[in-house]
């Protein structure tokens, strides 16, 4: 999807929900375009072992332990940023949850859970890092949404509703900031192998090495980079072949 020798050197990318998943692969394929990383998420020893071996490769990563749902946490993430590389030209708000329950099952918190880490989560990453992006008239923000963020799912109503509210402020900022030459994208994977679905407590029919995989999304991410500064790429929407689109 995206040239092989395409160069990030000099550019600095934060990844929330570093540790696991799609931000990980989000990491490793970065990385390996020369972009210096910044990782960030609650578990300290996942983000330790995946700088290690970014290390290993050559980067120097740096790590901030941080929940996206405390803004002085992800303000302090910002801020890490600038102060170890002096700026951040990428970030990729990725960290977020879902729990598979009817509204009627939910407890009030399980609302809160989702709403918090997928929603106000992304709000707050763009709100910390939008005044520097301004002032340095450049940037890219990439927001993880989902195919939640444009259909509807029985069990998933928190989910869908913050993965909605995702794709609304995203577009919302876009308007907002490009002015500034500031671009944002929205990546929609349906069906993906991550361990989502078992923290989820979600049941997915297709076999896991059938749908789609994280680095998939990293190549997605790395294709809304590396197109022309002219061109806003607005949506982007995966599935795999496994999964009926209908």
């Amino acid at each position: 999807m995206v040239r092989s020798d395409f160069d990030l050197h000099g550019k600095v990318t934060v990844i929330t929900g570093a540790s696991s998943g799609i931000g990980t692969a989000i990491a490793r394929r970065f990385a390996a375009a020369g972009s210096h990383i910044v990782l960030a998420a609650r578990r300290e020893l996942k983000l330790q072992e995946l700088a290690d071996a970014l290390r290993e490769g050559g980067s120097d990563p740096l790590t901030c332990t941080a929940d996206v749902t405390n803004y002085q946490q992800v303000e302090g993430l910002i801020a890490a940023a600038i102060g170890r590389f002096g700026q951040v030209d990428i970030l990729v708000n990725n960290a977020g949850n879902a729990l598979a329950r009817t509204v009627a099952e939910s407890a009030p918190g399980d609302l809160d859970f989702q709403i918090d880490a997928n929603l106000k989560g992304v709000c707050y990453g763009c709100r910390a890092v939008v005044p520097h992006m301004i002032e340095r008239r450049q940037g890219q923000i990439i927001n993880l949404g989902s195919i939640c963020s444009l259909r509807h799912f029985p069990n998933y109503a928190a989910y869908v509703a913050a993965k909605w509210g995702v794709l609304g402020f995203s577009r919302s900022l876009y308007e907002e900031v490009r002015e500034f030459g500031i671009r944002v994208n929205v990546l929609c994977p349906a069906a993906v192998n991550t361990p989502w679905a078992d923290l989820a407590g979600a049941e997915l029919p297709w076999p896991q090495e059938e749908r789609l995989q994280p680095e998939d999304l990293a190549e997605m991410a790395l294709f809304c980079v590396a197109a022309p500064a002219r061109v806003q790429i607005d949506t982007m929407v995966a599935w795999p072949i496994c999964e009926p689109t209908i």
